[in-house]
């Protein structure tokens, strides 16, 4: 006898209505939330505005002297984002909280979109993402940053995989990268389940992304932007590791060990078994047409883990990773599904204003939300392995 959860039915007009507005006024509520406050809030947003307008006057962009709020994104971004820059700050502002918001709305529906069939109703996966990820959102917005632009760019490329477009895929994932560098831990998927044509179409994107601030600088300044950049991210690692809101696996190993001693070892085969995890998955795919949601919903959820800058509100990214658990979770062993429900239930109600000053310090110095996330990621794995997707 089959005890699987049968599929849901297809939403009438009337739910299907229902459910868009219950997104909708969800991303109203985040969004009243940091509205008020958008004038001294979206501090990363000033970065992304300050490099836009160094760009447009080809001035050096990576700074020491802008100490904690140095960019520390591609020279592609800063050139890019160059139209944001004439805008007044104000201005700026108040059009990317906007388009953010409604990246959010694209965000849950793309999250939802990406399953190859809906074993749960609509309403109810909506509810399960918005309990989980809504302190990321609202974190995210108030920053202003740029994590859920990434996240839909890349939700896309899998929807295009899925429908046989696989340049279209590989161009979105050269976008992705321009948005976030960490995106090229989707290039190695892209060949493996796509073949040569399409990685070749994204190393030549990539090839062009990194030449195009030479329209601006010129090629020797280009190439010094680039080495500027590498020398940016790498030297601003070690001092970020023990920050409480470091929730990568590097910053979870510190933590523990502390910094120096077996922590680099350590690190180093925690983030190589995560990444065979999802080579294993990959390996064990046997439906090859309901694959990529899984593994890009696994993907995006290493994104945060294995980059030693990840801090916890870029999870937003891991969306779409709860959205499969929550569809699936009845073909997950009894024990397991226990577990991964009680890590979703932390990570959404592991909030500032219900757990008090202290014990949130507390929470967050042990990255119990790493821990957690590490259950979602063997949940992924187990639905893999159960051939449910």
């Amino acid at each position: 006898m089959d005890t699987r959860r049968p599929r849901a039915q297809p939403l009438s007009p009337r739910v299907a209505a229902l459910s868009t507005a219950v997104v909708l006024a969800a991303a109203a509520v985040i969004a009243g939330f940091g509205f008020h406050r958008l004038p001294g809030e979206m501090r990363d947003f000033e970065v992304y505005w300050t490099a836009a307008q160094r760009a447009s006057a080809s001035e050096p962009l990576y700074r020491p002297a802008d100490g904690h709020y140095q960019f520390k994104y591609l020279p592609a971004f800063a050139v890019l984002t160059v139209p944001i820059g004439r805008l007044p700050l104000s201005h700026a502002k108040a059009a990317w909280f906007a388009a953010s918001v409604a990246l959010l709305v694209a965000l849950v529906s793309l999250s939802i979109a990406i399953l190859p069939e809906r074993r749960r109703p609509m309403w109810a996966l909506t509810l399960v993402i918005v309990v989980a990820m809504g302190k990321f959102y609202g974190h995210e917005l108030v920053l202003g940053q740029v994590n859920i632009l990434f996240a839909v760019i890349v939700l896309s490329a899998i929807l295009a995989m899925r429908v046989g477009r696989d340049t279209a895929a590989a161009l979105l994932i050269v976008a992705a990268v321009a948005v976030k560098p960490y995106a090229v831990i989707f290039l190695p998927w892209l060949a493996f389940v796509r073949g040569s044509r399409p990685f070749f179409t994204a190393a030549t994107g990539l090839a062009a992304l990194a030449a195009l601030p030479a329209v601006l600088y010129g090629i020797g300044a280009t190439i010094d932007l680039h080495r500027a950049w590498w020398v940016t991210v790498t030297q601003s690692t070690a001092p970020n590791l023990t920050n409480a809101d470091n929730v990568s696996i590097a910053g979870l190993v510190t933590k523990w060990l502390g910094a120096g001693g077996a922590a680099p070892v350590v690190t180093l085969v925690t983030t190589a078994a995560v990444l065979a995890a999802a080579v294993y998955v990959m390996a064990r795919r046997n439906r090859p047409h309901l694959a990529e949601p899984l593994e890009g919903a696994m993907l995006l959820t290493l994104v945060p883990l294995i980059s030693p800058q990840g801090w916890d509100y870029v999870f937003l990214v891991s969306t779409p990773a709860i959205t499969v658990l929550a569809n699936y979770d009845d073909l997950l062993p009894r024990g397991q599904r226990v577990f991964t429900w009680m890590a979703g239930a932390i990570i959404g109600l592991s909030l500032f204003d219900l757990m008090g000053r202290e014990r949130y310090a507390a929470f967050m110095s042990w990255s119990i939300i790493t821990v957690c996330y590490l259950i979602v990621l063997a949940g992924l794995v187990s639905l893999r392995v159960r051939r449910a997707a």
